[in-house]
């Protein structure tokens, strides 16, 4: 059986990220240098006693870009993306005078979507406030406090009191 060749599911989420140490052909410590992450941190995921957290999957993910974030997190998929999914992956970002458009041409499917009062069924976007004006009131309930004493005690039972001046 070849050891490289991707699992089928694998039980956790610290398997699958050996199984990515182990087809790029590094060690623990190696990977963990590869990844920007301490080799301490990655050990504690592989002995159980700290759970992966979002920061080493964007890690892995900035690392190896082609990786499946589905098939990392949650063992769902194949562990590499296919090749169109992977080249829009790399796709170059949009100029900043180029916006993105949206497609509201079709009905909410989500239960969420239909409860939520922004979303009309005219296949357009409520627009809200532009403008919200937000007043802070401060509430002073208490004047400042002041220092009155301060008292140090020592090992052999004595004590002293410093009283700052008063101004």
């Amino acid at each position: 059986m070849d050891r490289n060749a991707p699992k089928p599911y694998l039980s956790s989420m610290k398997d699958r990220i050996r199984q990515i140490m182990e087809s790029q052909h590094m060690t623990q410590q190696v990977f963990a240098q590869f990844i920007e992450m301490s080799p301490a941190s990655l050990s504690s995921i592989f002995n159980g006693r700290t759970k992966p957290t979002l920061n080493i999957v964007e890690a892995i993910k900035k690392k190896i870009p082609d990786i499946s974030t589905d098939w990392l997190m949650f063992g769902s998929g194949s562990m590499y993306l296919d090749r169109n999914t992977a080249a829009d992956a790399h796709a170059e970002p949009l100029p900043k005078n180029q916006e993105t458009m949206l497609d509201f041409s079709e009905a909410p499917t989500l239960a969420s979507d239909l409860t939520n009062p922004t979303v009309q069924n005219s296949n357009s976007v409520k627009t809200t406030r532009s403008n919200l004006v937000r007043d802070e009131i401060k509430i002073f309930d208490k004047p400042a406090r002041r220092v009155t004493e301060i008292r140090v005690f020592y090992d052999d039972q004595t004590w002293e009191s410093f009283v700052p001046a008063k101004k």
